[in-house]
């Protein structure tokens, strides 16, 4: 594994994962992508011949064409009609033609500066493709990372602007690659707000498909990541690639499928409201996109994925370290408490074993509703009852780890940082504020702004016993028009990431023992960018376990468990409506990082014993949920009544299986079991019955449930 230049060949090889690029005549072109060929003679290379209306760079050779060609970058102009990957303003034109001029081989931690890119590196090596276009004077250098212990490979690129003149980038995506012709299907992560993670499975026909976001965060509708699958894949079986990107902001991930039904895919910040001016001397930086393959189903990819995040994207001190279990005022109090009702519910929390008290939003500055406030960091003593360090004491005295909710990328009009800095929010000079929540966004792309919110938070954080952050990021952002010119607001959409990435490294690297959690209103900012600083993420402001089946589904597709928060709330539902077992709200929230979301001092004693035990519980599964392997075994779909989900770690196996509605005369399911040892014996806890693991996974374990709507039952195995 790692990189090996032979002849004109450039072989990256990951775990199981080989990428080949052959040089032809300064020409990068993809001969491979998938399990490793350590030896790779040209078997599947393009039969060239003449193609109708596919373009030649050379008149003497009509069967050569980089329209027919399988590429690793795409060029506007030069015969490729495929979708192009990079576009430069240069002179009159954006065509260019970069040639390769040289390669490297470099060892060690590497990446764009400024943005997000995996940790722990050591031992990994990177391929440095150069290329050049001499007639623009333009350098575009290519890296592909390789990892010795995992089936992924980073890439990104750098352009330099080796001319005298100012040039405009309008699309630099950080990966594309071409696909041989083959039926494929995609599977992407869409939805909405309180339907974050939406499974969508599609087949990839002729034309192009993208998903995108331009709200100035990944948002709740999309994910920057998307599944290619090679038709029928199962859960256990068949050719997946995974295809993300390490960025929160505006990105678009395409698969375009061509006139000879090649497959071209890419991923890369959003060209839509984009360009970036470099002037000479200067270098533009895409982020990290990341490739990982399994031929081992959606399963298979899964692990691969869940595993490298946990390895090297999650800050290395929190990737293994058991979440507490939490209690969160806000469905308790929403802005309407004081410090006696505080105390009131952390005491509470304390009897019934939970771990962490968390104060939502209204702490602060003249925070009693969401009209004003944000940008107003102070504390507001008057409604805690004293000051913020008295109440986090009155917290740690009873045994609690404290927890405090910000939004510091947020501005409201009626708020002294408003009045005193106008100029600091987003806008467009001479138009009326666009309002979302009443509430404006705070220029990150501005560097007074972030040094301003740097020593605010920087103060906060160090001069309060305080253990974990809840960041939210409660509206997207509109009338960009910050720029003294056209081509500067077009680049504030990418200054914005490169600030609020610069602010989130600061206080994360200085505050290191602080537990952060990513929020944008739930799952709207819930991507590798901002876990590579946040190492949880609320999923979703849904709280309804039923609705949570699936977006905790998805979520899992790609993510580890212990980056996701999952909470039980009061019933009815504050966002559904439903009135859902306590019991199946327990077992639905312990399939992710357990929380509570509601006011434990108004429940019954019998409520409160109910949730002491499943405290209790969690605590001892806690490291099965959180550390172990997950296997989807019925998935919540729009067409399913049911959903399955099974954890193993150590000699433990945890089931979890939720039946939605109630049925009549139709027999039980069955689960089958994965991944146990068929030779080893497991004990049920309930019972006491043993069952051997071939008896699980081949015959499975029937499922009896009582009469009744939305009902779950939570089996632990314990191998003997």
């Amino acid at each position: 594994m790692g990189v090996r230049i032979e002849n004109n060949l450039f072989y990256v090889e990951s775990k199981n994962l080989s990428l080949i690029i052959e040089n032809r005549n300064g020409y990068l072109l993809l001969k491979h992508l998938g399990k490793t060929i350590k030896n790779y003679k040209g078997s599947n290379s393009v039969y060239e011949r003449d193609h109708a209306f596919s373009g030649n760079p050379t008149a003497t050779n009509r069967t050569f064409s980089l329209d027919t060609q399988r590429q690793i970058f795409g060029q506007h102009g030069l015969g490729d009609f495929r979708k192009p990957t990079i576009q430069v303003q240069h002179s009159v034109t954006e065509v260019t033609d970069f040639r390769f001029v040289e390669a490297k081989i470099l060892k060690g931690q590497n990446g764009p500066q400024g943005l997000p890119s995996p940790h722990s590196m050591d031992d990994t090596e990177t391929l440095v493709l150069m290329l050049e276009d001499s007639k623009a004077q333009l350098s575009l250098t290519l890296y592909y990372t390789t990892f010795n212990n995992d089936a992924t490979i980073a890439s990104y690129s750098k352009l330099d602007n080796n001319s005298n003149q100012e040039v405009v980038i309008h699309k630099d995506f950080s990966f594309m690659a071409d696909f041989p012709a083959a039926d494929y299907e995609i599977v992407t992560l869409q939805g909405a707000y309180a339907r974050e993670k939406t499974v969508r499975r599609q087949q990839v026909e002729q034309g192009i498909f993208s998903i995108s976001s331009n709200r100035g965060a990944s948002g709740h509708a999309q994910t920057p990541a998307l599944l290619l699958c090679e038709q029928g894949v199962t859960e256990d079986a068949g050719n997946v690639f995974a295809i993300q990107l390490m960025y929160s902001g505006n990105f678009e991930a395409f698969v375009q499928k061509n006139q000879l039904n090649e497959v071209r895919v890419a991923i890369g910040i959003n060209p839509e409201n984009f360009s970036w001016k470099l002037a000479p001397e200067e270098y533009f930086e895409t982020p990290v996109a990341l490739v990982t393959h399994s031929d081992q189903g959606l399963t298979g990819i899964s692990h691969e994925s869940q595993n490298f995040v946990l390895k090297h994207i999650i800050l290395s001190e929190f990737s293994k370290k058991e979440r507490p279990i939490l209690i969160n005022n806000w469905e308790a109090t929403y802005f309407d408490f004081q410090r006696e009702k505080l105390l009131e519910l952390a005491d509470e929390a304390k009897k019934v074993g939970i771990e962490l008290f968390v104060l939502d939003d209204g702490w602060f500055g003249n925070r009693f509703d969401d009209n004003r406030a944000l940008g107003d960091w102070v504390v507001n003593e008057e409604k805690l009852g004293g000051s913020l360090e008295s109440l986090i004491s009155a917290i740690h005295e009873r045994g609690l780890q404290f927890g405090l909710w910000l939004e510091p990328e947020m501005i409201s009009v009626d708020s002294d940082l408003y009045r005193q800095h106008p100029d600091w929010a987003i806008q467009v000079p001479d138009y009326e504020h666009t309002y979302s929540r009443n509430q404006l966004v705070l220029n990150l792309a501005n560097p007074q702004v972030v040094e301003y919110l740097k020593s605010v938070l920087d103060q906060l954080l160090s001069y309060h016993e305080i253990d974990y952050i809840k960041w939210d990021m409660n509206r997207n952002i509109t009338k960009l028009g910050n720029g003294l010119t056209y081509l500067e607001t077009q680049m504030q959409s990418h200054q914005y990431m490169l600030g609020l990435y610069e602010l989130v490294s600061y206080l994360t690297e200085k505050h290191s023992h602080i537990l952060f959690e990513s929020c944008s209103g739930g799952g709207g900012r819930n991507d590798l960018g901002m876990i590579r600083y946040f190492p949880q993420v609320w999923a979703s402001d849904n709280t309804d376990a039923i609705a949570r089946l699936p977006i905790q589904y998805g979520s899992s597709y790609l993510y580890p468990t212990i980056s996701m928060g999952a909470h039980v709330s009061a019933v009815p539902n504050h966002q559904m409506g439903r009135m859902t077992p306590l019991e199946t709200r327990g077992h639905v929230a312990m399939m992710g990082n357990l929380g509570y979301e509601l006011d434990l001092t108004n429940l019954s004693d019998e409520e409160k014993a109910t949730i002491a035990n499943q405290v209790n519980l969690y605590k001892e599964l806690r490291p099965v949920v959180q550390l172990g392997q997950q296997y989807r075994l019925i998935n919540p779909d729009t067409v399913s009544n049911e959903a399955a989900v099974q954890f193993n770690y150590g000699n433990q196996t945890i089931v979890t299986y939720v039946r939605v509605l109630s049925v009549v005369e139709t027999m039980e399911t069955t689960l089958k079991l994965k991944d146990l040892d068929e030779e080893g014996l497991y004990k049920l806890q309930e019972n006491g019955e043993v069952y051997s693991g071939a008896e699980l996974m081949y015959a499975g374990l029937t499922v009896i449930l009582s009469q009744g709507d939305f009902l779950s039952r939570q089996y632990i195995f314990r191998k003997l």
